[in-house]
């Protein structure tokens, strides 16, 4: 669908949003970004993803001068509240308890970045999730598959934590890691890449 016009990284591991590049024909490597992803005393939650975002894809950058490289970080809040992965079952079944029946923000900073291209543009994406009710059997049921244990919120809504979401307003794919519409957009406003051409 797309070719890659420019040399391009995405700063980060994450198999989701390696997914979503792959799926739209985007040539790319990965690399994780080792920083510090401590917030900061009273960050509130988007500055937190946004100031992660950019530390990610400027320490890459920095490394690859001439290359266009993506940062990306996810993080779902409740009432003001950053909600990480879970520590274990139990904790994982305490988060899903707070999250039951509530609306909840999911927030992704994106961030664009090119040393040689004296770039560094990054923003964040809100988008709310409403929750279902369900009784601690579901929850636990849940939390044995092993989905919720490395998941942000304790939960994946592109996976089988989808049946726990009532409804979202905003991005899809921003809850799942990447505000796509948005990243797609950068990258095309830069000449990163291009529609793929017909071929005669």
């Amino acid at each position: 669908m797309f070719q890659t016009c420019k040399p391009l990284i995405l700063a980060s591991a994450s198999p989701r949003r390696q997914q979503f590049l792959i799926d739209l024909g985007l040539c790319f490597t990965s690399q994780v970004a080792d920083i510090d992803e401590t917030p900061l005393d009273k960050e509130l939650p988007a500055a937190f993803a946004h100031r992660m975002a950019r530390e990610k894809a400027e320490l890459i950058a920095r490394q690859h001068p001439s290359s266009w490289v993506i940062g990306a970080d996810t993080v779902v809040t409740l009432e003001g509240r950053i909600l990480g992965k879970p520590d274990d079952a139990s904790h994982a079944l305490e988060i899903l308890r707070s999250l039951q029946g509530k609306k909840h923000q999911v927030i992704t900073g994106l961030c664009l970045c090119c040393v040689q291209g004296d770039c560094s543009e990054s923003l964040s994406k809100t988008t709310e999730v409403c929750f279902a009710q369900c009784s601690d059997a579901i929850l636990s049921a849940y939390i044995q598959t092993g989905e919720p244990l490395d998941k942000a919120g304790a939960y994946g809504i592109q996976g089988k934590g989808g049946f726990l979401v009532r409804s979202i307003s905003g991005s899809c794919s921003n809850v799942v890691g990447l505000p796509l519409h948005t990243c797609i957009s950068l990258l095309l406003h830069h000449d990163i890449i291009a529609p793929l051409q017909e071929r005669k």
